[in-house]
Formats: C-alpha cells, structure tokens, sequence
C-alpha cells in the first residue's frame, strides 16, 4: 500500500510539472533574473474568464490543438506598452517634433525673409546716399586738404564699386529686349521649357555661389593695403569680371521670369503645373539623404533665398502682366490664384521637407531657434565699430543671396513698365523713394531689436566683444573656435 501511494504522489508531481512547462513563459528567465517583474505562472488575458477556470480546463485537455482554443487565445491575448516605454516615448516625441516644425521653420523663414528685404532695399535705399557721400568726399578733397594715406575709406570704396556695377550693368541690359525673349521662350514646347527651368534653377545656385566670391575679390583686391605685398592681377580685371557676372546673371534671373511669365499666360496651365510639382520633386532628393544640423542649416539659408527670390519674379512677372493690360486691377484677380498656387507650393514644400528631414535624423524642432540666432549674431557683428564685413555681403555669404543682379533687373523692369513723364510724376518717385528709405530704416531697426533678443536668449552676447585676429593663422583658428560654437558659415 505504501508503494501505491508513494506511486500516485510521484504521478501527481510529474503531472504538476507538466502542467508547469506549459504555462511557463518566455519571459519567465527575464523575470528569474530581476529584469521584468512579472509573475510568470500568471497567462496575460483581457480579463475575460478566471485564471482556475484555464487551468481545469488545461488539466482536463492538456494538449488540444482546437481551432477554438487558437481563436480564444488571439481573442484575450494581451501585452503591455510600458515595458518598452523608452520606445513609444521616443515616437511620441517625434510626432510632437513634426507638429512643431511648422511653426518654427516659419519662425526661421520670416526673420530670414526680412534679412532679405534689409539687404535688398539697402541697394535701392542707402547706397545711393553713400556713393553720393564717397563722390563729394572726392570732389571736396582738394578745398579741404589731403590728410591720410587713404583718399576713401575702404567701405567707401567698397560702395563706390557697387554703385559703377550697378550703373553699367544697367546699362548694358537696355540692349536686352525682355519682349523678344519672352516670345522666343513662349515658342518653346511644355517639355522643353520644363528642362529649361530646371537648368536655370540650378544654373543660379552657382552663379550665386561662385558670384559672391569675385565681389569679395574686387573688395579686397580694391582696399587690401599697399605696404602689403600684393599677388593679385588688379583691380580693373577684377572689376570687369564683377560686371561680367553681375550681368549674366542678370540675364540668367530675366529668363527665369519670363518663363514664368509663359506658365502664368498659357491657356491650360500645364506649365505651371509642372513647374510646381518639381518643387515636390525636390523633396525625394532631400528627405531621404543623411544630413547634421550644419547640412540642415545650410539648406535652411537656401529656402530662404529661394523663397524671397521667388517673391521678387513673382513681382516682376505681375508688373509684366499689368503694364500689357494698361494697368487695370480687375487683372489682378486673374493673376491671383496663379500667384497663390507658386506661394502655397513653396511654403508646403518646406514645411514637408523638414518635417521628414528632422524626423529621419532624430534631430529636434528647437535647432531652428540655434539657426535664427546665428542668423541674428551676424547682423548684429556686422553693426559693430570693429566689422570685418557689411550687412549685405554677411547675408550674401550666409544666404547665397546676392542683391546686385536681382536689382539691376527689377530697374530695368520697372523703367520699361512705368513711364515717368512731368514734374508730377517725379515727385510721386521722390515720395516712392522716401517711402522706400523709411521701410528700410524701420526694417532694420527692428531686426536689430529682435536680433539683440534672440543673440541674448543664446548666450551669444561675449562673442561680440572679441576682437578679430589680424593674422591669417589666428583668424582662421578663431574663426574655427567660432564656428564649433554656433553654426558654420555655408560654402553656397
């Protein structure tokens, strides 16, 4: 008797093991060793049934391969999202980010955009005022006496040079017909205008980037000083090829509108339409590239200058458009829509590009106030008694922004579109030009305001005391110093 009983014990333990085995989860090891603090004898359910009444029943049929059984399993099967809470935070995060790049991408554009209204209009605004200033220096010189081993200071010179290349460029596009030009385009197939537009997108980028280096060149072959060996070819071949440039890309801007001058008159916008969606295209060859913050913030300048220059094409093809229909507003309602389709295309564009850029990179939505600021600490350098640079070359060199082509076709533009004829006239110019230098000087007064609160907000207020090294080596060490601390200055 001894026997069966101590038989019928050692079965019932063995059956108990069993049963053990197959209620034992994968997680039973993690928990064993401290890891997750699950009680592995208990089978995660939705509360459905009692945990006894799943045990008889896998006493009573231990191993039944039912499809009710599978059905009822995948039915209460259940699992916890905060055993990897480190994982589903991160993606919330990253939603948050993209729910927040609209706004500070905006942030970025706007005060960017209006970096580019301050530097525009300087062209027609204040550096008129300051070549007159240079040339009475010049002429009053000899009643005052010369003192000095400079006749002009060097930011003299510099505005001299600007002022002779917007001159003669402008001169030289009266024997542009913009009217030929925009026939000959017009002529032209939907395709083959396409693939013209893509190639003076990209036509214009470098003549932006390699542009700004020949005027950096004039400047300094003009003022570099003459105790200092000299290793340049002069300043006049330097000179002719500022001009040289500054007219090609004049040229290169004027196809650029009058293409987009067609695309707004063809009959069944088909062109236009593919000039917008080829913004979209922009977006496969950006998102899904590898890019760091400085990558980023140098496309970010880029946007920038593309969307004013967009605005300002958009400017001259409406002058264009109203000058043909005798300057009637009832046109404009026409011109609308097709305006507000190039706008809303840029913006969303934008907005979707970063968006995906930043999630892909893991980089967050606050990187754009790190750009603004940088943005900000350059305008506000450039108005200290120890500036390298002026404020439209910084914006050139930061922005791929160049104001001088843009100018010298806008003029041209408005000469041909607007007759001024009679003393009225002249004074409603004069007013114009008043109105124009107060925008400016009220544009940058509050850019300098908002520039010194955003250069406050990021600590960035010791770095404009610093005096600039005066030999290449230093400079370039401090510069580097500089660059570690906000953003590097873009190549483009």
């Amino acid at each position: 008797m001894a026997d069966l009983s101590g038989t019928e014990l050692s079965e019932e333990k063995e059956t108990e093991i069993e049963l053990k085995k197959r209620q034992k989860r994968p997680w039973e090891d993690l928990h064993k060793s401290g890891k997750i603090g699950i009680t592995p004898e208990l089978p995660e359910t939705l509360g459905f049934y009692d945990i006894s009444a799943v045990r008889r029943e896998q006493r009573e049929h231990p191993a039944d391969p039912s499809l009710t059984c599978f059905i009822a399993a995948e039915l209460t099967r259940g699992y916890f999202l905060e055993h990897n809470e480190a994982k589903y935070t991160e993606r919330r995060e990253r939603v948050y980010t993209c729910m927040r790049i609209p706004k500070e991408l905006e942030k970025l554009m706007t005060f960017g955009f209006f970096l580019c209204v301050d530097a525009f209009l300087y062209v027609f605004t204040l550096l008129p005022l300051r070549v007159l200033l240079a040339v009475l220096r010049l002429i009053t010189l000899p009643c005052c006496g010369f003192s000095g081993s400079r006749l002009l200071q060097p930011a003299q010179v510099c505005d001299m040079l600007k002022g002779l290349i917007l001159v003669l460029c402008f001169s030289m596009m009266h024997y542009v017909d913009y009217s030929m030009m925009y026939h000959l385009i017009r002529g032209q197939s939907v395709i083959k205008l396409y693939l013209i537009y893509n190639m003076l997108e990209v036509a214009d980028r470098l003549f932006s980037s390699f542009g700004q280096d020949i005027l950096d060149a004039l400047y300094w072959t003009a003022t570099e000083p003459k105790e200092r060996k000299r290793d340049s070819i002069g300043v006049i071949p330097h000179f002719i090829m500022a001009v040289f440039y500054v007219f090609l890309h004049a040229i290169l801007i004027m196809v650029q509108a009058s293409t987009l001058n067609v695309a707004f008159n063809s009959h069944n916008k088909s062109l236009l339409t593919i000039m917008m969606s080829n913004n979209f295209v922009e977006i496969k060859g950006s998102v899904f590239k590898k890019f760091g913050k400085n990558n980023l913030f140098q496309m970010s300048n880029s946007d920038i200058k593309e969307r004013f220059t967009s605005y300002v094409l958009l400017l001259i093809v409406c002058l264009r458009n109203m000058e043909q229909f005798a300057w009637n507003p009832d046109h404009l309602w026409v011109l609308f829509p097709d305006v507000f389709m190039v706008v809303t295309s840029e913006v969303a564009v934008d907005i979707i590009k970063h968006a995906f850029i930043t999630k892909f990179n893991d980089i967050t939505a606050d990187v754009y106030s790190e750009y603004r600021a940088s943005l900000a600490f350059d305008l506000v350098s450039s108005r200290q008694k120890n500036a390298c640079t002026d404020y439209s070359d910084s914006v050139a060199r930061r922005m791929g922004f160049i104001p001088l082509p843009l100018a010298v076709l806008l003029i041209r533009v408005v000469m041909s579109s607007v007759k001024v004829q009679g003393a009225l006239s002249y004074t409603c110019v004069f007013l114009f030009y008043l109105g124009l230098v107060s925008l400016k000087v009220l544009n940058s007064i509050v850019l300098l305001g908002k520039s010194c609160v955003y250069v406050k907000r990021a600590n960035m207020e010791d770095k404009l005391f610093e005096r600039p090294s005066t030999s290449p080596s230093s400079s370039g060490k401090s510069s580097s110093k500089a660059d570690q601390a906000r953003c590097p200055t873009p190549s483009g």
